[in-house]
């Protein structure tokens, strides 16, 4: 378990880091206008009740559920009511709002030329795409109209006749508008993903390294000594330290394997060192634009799927090696706190009505990656259960799944100080949906919309606890 000191320091940490990026923000949107100041804003307005929660616990305060609740609500009134202020004072309302094509804004100079805008008009034929409106904006243009073609027929030949008029100066998506309409985005291809920089690829090399920090000492404390008193004792933990990290190579290993099948490039991976569990797993980015939403899905699911699957082994392999004069112990309402877990002790140890039950290490570890991965499948923002939920229920779907995720996570983290800093993760680094893919009315099959179920499914199971008085009819706890 973490100390109360470090706890303290890692609600330091992570209070004085969002204040550095929100005064980071700033800097961009003092010179953008006041709608990018009233974005910022809104964005303080958004993180406040997180920031006053972890400023007072770095003091030893913690705030009370109804508190909590105060503050999240006054927050989201007050967030409502600017967005709503901000929107009367613009002049105009963007043709491209809610189409949701991010891409770094462009200077006037850098519109597309009239000559461009002439020959893109050309691509299009009653057969693929009827276009009924063009929207020029500084950084691209839209064609709203009326698709005639399957999407991925559509998609090909309007990219295949741009390419033949205007070489690879820009980019096709085939995208839907907030209404969901097809409707047809040309960007320039220098708003593309650009790879990791030296800077970044440093900060990922520290952050491995750090993870690996977390992850040992994470096992010494499990196995009832300090690594950083006792650092002769390191081999005593670089087994089970190995094996965790096993599994975050697993989860590694399996999103790079299907964005390798698709061909798309990944950033090196930001590992999030962890007191409570060693790692909260790893941030990744695109570097490629994804070609449609079952690219998105498969690179998603395969990392969580690999992960899941050493972890349970993990936990299943322990189980069986699990002995009655096994120096390590438990309290049996251990097995009460993962519906999977405990059901898996369950069905290998049999009834498990002692207060305390022998079990060897690697069911700990085990159970540490499966919580690695469920965090990851939560259905929010660029984690890749939010990525799921987009490519398999569109972008409506995926906020609202994200808004719903945070307020579990508020509540959670009342009680739960994983919950706590996992909130933080999402809020400060992955709240935001994954970029548009380049064809994003491709639908997913059947097959990956069940798998999808099948992971949020998963993560239910290995986050919620059992009701203890359903836990105690199955035989688990004394």
């Amino acid at each position: 378990m973490i100390t109360p000191n470090l706890e303290a320091l890692a609600a330091l940490l992570i209070t004085l880091g969002a204040v550095v990026t929100l005064a980071w923000k700033f800097r961009q949107a003092r010179n953008s206008g006041p709608l990018a100041l009233g974005a910022w804003l809104q964005s303080v307005i958004l993180v406040s009740p997180w920031l006053v929660f972890f400023g007072l616990a770095a003091a030893g305060i913690n705030l009370g559920l109804a508190v909590m609740l105060l503050l999240l609500l006054i927050a989201t009134g007050l967030y409502v009511w600017l967005g709503r202020r901000a929107r009367r004072l613009e002049p105009q309302p963007s043709p491209t709002e809610g189409l949701s094509v991010p891409v770094a804004p462009l200077s006037p100079v850098e519109a597309i030329p009239d000559a461009d805008l002439q020959l893109m008009r050309g691509i299009f034929s009653p057969d693929t795409f009827f276009a009924t409106e063009t929207l020029a904006q500084p950084q691209g243009v839209i064609f709203k109209g009326n698709l005639r073609g399957a999407p991925e027929f559509t998609y090909t030949q309007l990219s295949e006749r741009l390419q033949g008029v205007l070489g690879n100066q820009y980019r096709l998506f085939l995208i839907p508008d907030p209404e969901g309409k097809p409707t047809v985005a040309i960007l320039p291809r220098r708003s593309d993903p650009q790879p990791t920089g030296r800077v970044p690829q440093l900060l990922a090399l520290g952050l491995a390294g750090s993870t690996f920090f977390t992850c040992a000492e994470t096992v010494g404390l499990f196995l009832g000594f300090d690594l950083v008193e006792e650092p002769a004792r390191f081999s005593q933990v670089l087994p089970l330290t190995l094996a965790v990290l096993g599994v975050l190579g697993a989860y590694e290993g399996g999103r790079r394997w299907a964005a390798a099948r698709h061909g798309l490039r990944l950033s090196p991976p930001f590992f999030l060192p962890s007191w409570q569990i060693g790692s909260f797993g790893a941030l990744t980015r695109f570097e490629t634009l994804l070609p449609d939403p079952r690219a998105l899905f498969d690179v998603s699911f395969s990392g969580p799927l690999a992960a899941a699957l050493a972890s349970g082994g993990l936990v299943v392999a322990g189980l069986f090696l699990s002995r009655p004069d096994s120096p390590f112990q438990v309290p049996t309402e251990f097995f009460q706190g993962s519906i999977l877990v405990g059901l898996l002790a369950r069905l290998v140890l049999g009834p498990l009505h002692t207060t305390f039950t022998p079990i060897h290490p690697l069911v700990v570890m085990g159970w540490m990656g499966l919580v690695l991965t469920a965090l990851n499948l939560m259905p929010a923002g660029q984690l890749d259960g939010g990525r799921v939920v987009l490519a398999v229920y569109g972008r409506k779907t995926a906020s609202r799944t994200t808004v719903a995720t945070l307020v579990v996570l508020a509540l959670a983290s009342l009680v739960n100080s994983v919950a706590l800093y996992w909130g933080a993760v999402i809020i400060f680094l992955r709240r935001d949906l994954e970029r548009p893919s380049l064809n994003e009315l491709v639908e997913v099959n059947d097959t990956r919309a069940l798998l999808g179920l099948a992971g949020l499914f998963l993560m239910f199971t290995i986050l919620f606890p059992l009701a203890p008085g359903l836990a105690l009819r199955l035989g688990i706890g004394a």
